[in-house]
């Protein structure tokens, strides 16, 4: 970001006082000044070199020959909108893509963590992105991820990032503090190298970004907090807010494509009274056709709204706490002299929706459409070649063979999606062994879970058994967006369809297939580390509804099984995950056979 300088202050003075003409002024608009909780009616803004000079009842003596001018007719004059916590790599979009698909939408700053990538790619992953961020027309700030493996000694990752990383990571211009700690039990039982990435980020004078996944708010929850997390966007009850800023944490409240935990958690304010500054709005994992046919921000705040919070709290929660939470007010975040002129001009502020949007001084979007060119970002080779495989599979490599019995009938250990929830259950079934082979054929709702390695092309193919997902039909579906570490997870009826849908991927690049019959039916393609597309959001959307059409066409009737498989291999969240080190009890932190002999 470039800071202020002298002359640039100098500047922006001369303008203010009418000394030299403005870039553009915005007329006539109602103010909604974030910083005093009021709404200012009548009022222009002048902006010089990308940012505001003034902001007062009058800015006619800072108009010249070439200055440009808007009308808002008295509409809103909205900062613009701040996403404080997401992941690109969600929507399956780049970073550049994200940005198209947004910023026409009223966001103009993002805080993204990457530690999807980081998974595959380690730290020149999260440089990748932060070289991209730097290039767009809106703030996008980088979020140095802190947890790469997520589960040391269960998983194995592409890479992965310790201190000495870190360290490197917080000298580099955009990066804005350490991403979510998801290691909350290395951080209450003091581990050393995990606290040494909280003592790397403090040393930089950065934010500690939060995750406790745990509803446990005992002892567990206030060694957390005195390790040093400032936020926490995991809360999804009213207590769970109520703790979190007791214990001096900003509550980052999240309405994602999946995760809606805006409704408990905004009672503390609008039932309890707590101090509506300490809580913040952010999506984490918005899919591309939420994004399209929905929203970002915007639809934050809408539903924010709509659950009893006054438009300048929540547009607060959505700009100036924001700001101020990652230091960065000086420079965004509000309507106010010196900052950059980031405005977002709307009817109504209840149904927010942006009429016109000036990022960084420019108008850069207008009744939805983008004004401007984005920047085409080259990626590496190394980044759209990330799927290795060892050899291309056989449907044998696919088979779950068991020492004893060769053949009758033995307990399995069987992982249980559950719908609309990340928690899986442990099951146990009775399966039917022939010839030292797990057969599913003719069992109801089971079908085999396959994860393959496609980092290392170390050959490794986990296989075990998932119950949920309701497949009648001979099928295969294979992802490589499988959080945390990303390898290729298969689930299947049918050995041979397995290996199609795997070496498809393979072939390919990455992404998501559905074959039928031996046809895919369904595909989205993810050529960047295998998680991420440089379509535009609508294409990618479009793509990924084929996905969920082909789950249908299996006969899987879940509301979202998208998100159920990819993370199957989510070794931090219990019951049952597989990895590429075979199939992990998460709630024991210890490994379990398929088959129990």
């Amino acid at each position: 970001m470039e800071k202020l300088t002298a002359e640039n202050t100098r500047r922006l003075v001369d303008c203010a006082m009418g000394r030299i003409p403005a870039d553009l002024v915005v007329r006539n608009g109602k103010w909604v000044c974030v910083q005093s909780g009021e709404i200012v009616p009548s009022t222009d803004i002048a902006v010089l070199d990308g940012r505001i000079a003034f902001v007062g009842d009058s800015a006619e003596h800072t108009i010249g020959e070439h200055t440009r001018i808007i009308e808002a007719e008295g509409r809103y004059l909205s900062p613009g909108l701040l996403d404080a916590h997401m992941h690109v790599e969600s929507g399956m979009l780049t970073v550049t893509e994200f940005v198209r698909a947004v910023a026409p939408r009223g966001t103009t700053g993002m805080f993204i963590d990457p530690h999807e990538i980081a998974n595959v790619f380690g730290l020149k992953g999260v440089r990748l992105m932060a070289d991209e961020a730097a290039d767009q027309p809106i703030h996008v700030f980088v979020q140095m991820p802190s947890c790469v493996p997520s589960a040391p000694g269960l998983e194995t990752p592409g890479a992965a990032i310790g201190p000495k990383e870190v360290a490197e990571a917080m000298q580099w211009d955009g990066i804005i503090g350490l991403g979510e700690m998801m290691n909350f039990p290395g951080v209450f039982n003091s581990d050393p190298t995990v606290h040494a990435e909280l003592e790397e980020t403090r040393k930089a004078g950065k934010v500690i970004g939060g995750h406790y996944a745990s509803p446990n708010l005992g002892l567990p929850f206030h060694g957390y907090v005195a390790g040093g997390a400032e936020d926490d966007h995991e809360g999804t009850t009213l207590e769970d807010a109520v703790q979190r800023v007791r214990q001096g944490m900003k509550v980052m409240m999240r309405y994602g494509s999946a995760w809606h935990d805006v409704a408990a958690q905004v009672k503390a304010v609008t039932e309890l009274g707590l101090d509506s500054r300490h809580f913040i709005l952010c999506t984490d994992d918005s899919h591309s056709a939420t994004l399209v046919q929905e929203g970002h921000m915007d639809r934050v705040l809408r539903h924010a709204i709509a659950q009893g919070l006054k438009p300048m709290q929540a547009i607060q929660m959505a700009t100036i706490n924001t700001a101020i939470h990652f230091g960065v007010s000086r420079d965004l975040g509000m309507i106010a002299p010196g900052r950059f002129a980031d405005i977002v001009i709307v009817e109504d502020l209840a149904n927010f929706r942006a009429d016109l949007v000036i990022a960084k001084g420019q108008v850069i979007a207008n009744d939805g459409k983008l004004l401007v060119e984005l920047p085409v970002y080259a990626y590496p080779d190394w980044a759209i070649h990330s799927v290795r495989l060892k050899r291309p599979l056989t449907p044998a490599d696919f088979d779950l063979v068991v020492q004893y019995p060769q053949n009758g009938k033995a307990s399995a250990n069987v992982i249980g999606v559950i719908e609309n929830q990340a928690p899986t259950r442990h099951l146990k079934r009775e399966v039917q062994i022939v010839g030292g082979k797990v057969k599913i054929a003719g069992e109801a709702d089971l079908a085999k879970i396959a994860l393959v390695e496609r980092h290392h092309a170390s050959g490794v193919v986990q296989v075990g058994l998932v119950s949920g997902f309701g497949f009648d039909q001979k099928c295969a579906i294979a992802t490589t967006v499988a959080h945390d570490s990303h390898h290729m997870i298969v689930v299947g009826t049918d050995e041979a369809l397995m290996a199609q849908a795997a070496n498809h991927l393979a072939e390919v690049g990455g992404g998501q297939v559905v074959i039928k019959d031996g046809q895919i039916i369904g595909k989205v393609h993810l050529p960047i580390a295998g998680l991420m597309s440089n379509k535009r959001a609508e294409v990618v959307a479009a793509e990924a509804d084929s996905v969920l059409q082909g789950f249908k066409a299996c006969g899987c009737p879940l509301n979202n099984p998208n998100m159920q498989l990819s993370l199957l291999a989510l070794v931090v969240i219990p019951a049952l995950r597989i990895s590429d080190r075979g199939l992990v009890d998460v709630t024991q932190f210890r490994f379990l056979p398929v088959v129990e002999s």
